[in-house]
């Protein structure tokens, strides 16, 4: 990805841009450590978060490349091999939660309050039956759930479509598909399940080169 002027770069390589490297692992880069914003999270919830300033985070929003208000990301260390997750809800305060996937990255955020509290690589559908985009929203809970048209189960499904698409506890591995969900490692999916409520929004950005393949 070509570096962008200005703050917007941190937050746009953090949220949107994920990079393959050779042991197939996705990585986020590293931004540069902005300037703690004025509300702070107590030192308990804190540690392990790049806080962003008022000012990135308009310049983000007016540019289109985040869709709602951002306080901090999770500052995930190394990069995540497929199945591999960070989450940390430590001391996040309640408020909306939101969901952003991105197809070209392969990766999902989770959002509390404006906090990053859980990150994860997914696997999307294939050609034979793409995942929507777009914006959309929970549909509906299972906790237990098995797919009566491919005979799978789906732990912790969130149905996102009417017509079955929905985020769901998956083997997540290099070079797999769905049949048009987002499969995420099954820890990670219970989690979801646990801080999500029917009627949350999903974002879900498409791949610049849907062509290309899949990470």
């Amino acid at each position: 990805m070509k570096a962008r002027a200005g703050a917007v770069i941190a937050v746009f390589l953090l949220l949107l841009l994920a990079a393959c490297n050779q042991e197939r692992a996705v990585k986020r880069p590293v931004a540069p450590k902005a300037a703690k914003v004025t509300e702070q999270l107590p030192a308990a919830a804190a540690e392990g978060r790049i806080f962003l300033t008022s000012d990135q985070v308009n310049q983000a929003l007016a540019s289109g490349t985040i869709d709602h208000p951002i306080k901090s990301l999770l500052a995930v260390p190394r990069p995540l091999s497929f199945g591999a997750y960070d989450w940390n809800d430590k001391a996040i305060p309640a408020g909306q939660t939101w969901v952003r996937i991105d197809l070209g990255s392969q990766l999902m955020s989770v959002f509390r309050d404006g906090h990053e509290i859980g990150t994860a690589v997914i696997v999307y559908g294939g050609d034979n039956k793409e995942t929507p985009t777009g914006e959309l929203h929970i549909l509906a809970k299972a906790q237990r759930h098995r797919s009566s048209i491919y005979d799978a189960e789906m732990p912790y499904t969130l149905r996102l479509t009417n017509d079955g698409v929905s985020i769901h506890g998956s083997n997540v591995r290099w070079r797999a598909a769905t049949h048009g969900c987002i499969g995420v490692p099954v820890a990670f999916a219970r989690h979801l399940f646990d801080v999500t409520k029917i009627g949350d929004e999903v974002v879900i950005v498409p791949a610049a080169d849907r062509t290309s393949g899949h990470i």
